[in-house]
């Protein structure tokens, strides 16, 4: 499976909710949020798995099972990309950490901002202008 990002980052995130836990085999899930048309798979056919709902769309290596991006509903326009997926995850560092309501009392992330659970969608535009300063 791959795949290609054709854009900047709006912002980065860990996860702490038990279903990400799950899905990650880890104590969060770590995620590169980009704009819905910045994300190309060139090789291979990813396949909905995981934890299934009406809003969001888990994607998958049909042949080892990992877990790659999750398309969120159009209105959001953006795509969530585990950062662990890509050839260099060294530069990834979490902007924000969600779902602290279920974090694992040992996992600690460093992330500059915390929620118990999502943010508010109106606090996404601040989130990411915070991080586009942060990362210019």
């Amino acid at each position: 499976m791959r795949f290609r990002i054709d854009a900047e980052p709006l912002v980065t995130a860990v996860c702490h909710c038990r279903g990400c836990q799950r899905m990650s085999a880890s104590a969060f899930s770590t995620t590169i949020t980009l704009p819905a048309d910045a994300l190309a798979v060139i090789a291979g056919e990813p396949v909905i798995g995981g934890l299934h709902g009406d809003e969001a769309r888990h994607h998958h290596c049909d042949w080892c099972k990992s877990w790659l991006f999750t398309r969120l509903p159009p209105e959001y326009g953006a795509i969530n990309v585990r950062a662990t997926m890509l050839d260099d995850p060294g530069w990834f560092a979490p902007f924000m950490e969600t779902y602290t309501s279920e974090k694992l009392p040992w996992a600690q992330t460093g992330a500059a901002h915390s929620f118990e659970a999502f943010p508010e969608p109106s606090d996404y535009p601040r989130l990411m202008q915070a991080f586009a300063q942060a990362n210019a």
